[in-house]
């Protein structure tokens, strides 16, 4: 079996993991994320989100956390922008790339933003037309790729209207996402061959939440398929305000030690991730959800 030579991860707990947590966690302790992440290797980091305060008071320090970063030659940093009143927010603090998102459940779509899928993906329109006019890169999220709380199960053709819509409009890259981790590897597989419809090989990436434990065998499902980009979450953060049950991203520390254990490079030093996981985990006095970083932590205890 031919895996890809080496595998590009998009680390989200900045924005992804923290908008879940409950008590706000301060604008210097998510920069401080941000420095350790880039230090560890990371090239690609979504850092906040330009949403109301009033939806997700979490990211409410958006502006102040994209000031405090000191930029790194070679990476990008990315922030999601759900609608042109957050794009316009968004431009001051120079992010190098926007995300957009849309669900691939009707039920999905209708019940959090009463909205249909189709019509969900035209308000993204002028949005996705501002970016790419100032010259900033747009990446579309395709969530509840494969179960939805609502609906239960979403079939493939409902990744691949998502995957086309945003192709007309001019989103430029898709992750496929099982939002509320019920994916298996054939489910995942199937819902990027959705993708891949429309979309090359090197423009899709996939997202996986670890809530029924499958979020490593899903992520290993897809380098079968030749797909080399992936999010991940530091410390297994994460969970998602808008789709009920659904825990952290897989951690990023447990795919770096299997893709490397497979001789795949991602060009992140594993020891220096493990110390941002327990960085950000010791904020709210808690473990890293990530048994990598457990067991490696537990080793240097007892060294």
């Amino acid at each position: 079996m031919q895996y890809p030579p080496a595998v590009k991860l998009v680390d989200v707990g900045p924005r992804d993991g923290l908008q879940n947590e409950k008590e706000p966690v301060p604008a210097s302790v998510k920069v401080e994320l941000v420095h350790r992440l880039q230090d560890a290797g990371l090239k690609e980091i979504e850092v906040t989100s330009f949403v109301s305060p009033k939806w997700v008071p979490q990211m409410a320090d958006n502006a102040e956390v994209m000031a405090g970063i000191r930029r790194k030659p070679g990476v990008r940093y990315s922030v999601l922008t759900p609608n042109m009143k957050g794009f316009e927010a968004a431009v001051a603090s120079k992010p190098d790339e926007i995300v957009v998102f849309g669900a691939a459940s009707e039920a999905f779509s209708q019940k959090n933003i009463n909205c249909s899928i189709a019509e969900s993906i035209e308000r993204f329109a002028p949005v996705v037309e501002a970016a790419r006019a100032k010259g900033i890169y747009v990446r579309g999220a395709i969530s509840v790729a494969v179960g939805c709380p609502y609906q239960g199960e979403v079939a493939p053709e409902g990744v691949e209207l998502v995957a086309r819509l945003m192709k007309e409009i001019g989103v430029q890259h898709v992750g496929v996402a099982d939002t509320i981790g019920v994916g298996t590897p054939r489910k995942v597989q199937a819902a990027m061959e959705a993708a891949l419809e429309h979309y090359a090989l090197d423009d899709v990436s996939g997202h996986f939440h670890d809530t029924y434990g499958q979020a490593l065998p899903n992520t290993l499902a897809c380098p079968e398929m030749g797909v080399w980009q992936y999010d991940a979450s530091i410390a297994g953060l994460g969970g998602c305000p808008y789709a009920k049950g659904a825990t952290g991203n897989v951690a990023t520390e447990d795919v770096v030690f299997m893709l490397h254990g497979m001789g795949i490079e991602t060009g992140i030093d594993l020891d220096k991730l493990v110390d941002a996981g327990k960085y950000i985990s010791d904020f709210p006095g808690r473990k890293p959800n990530s048994r990598v970083a457990t067991a490696m932590l537990n080793k240097r205890v007892a060294a």
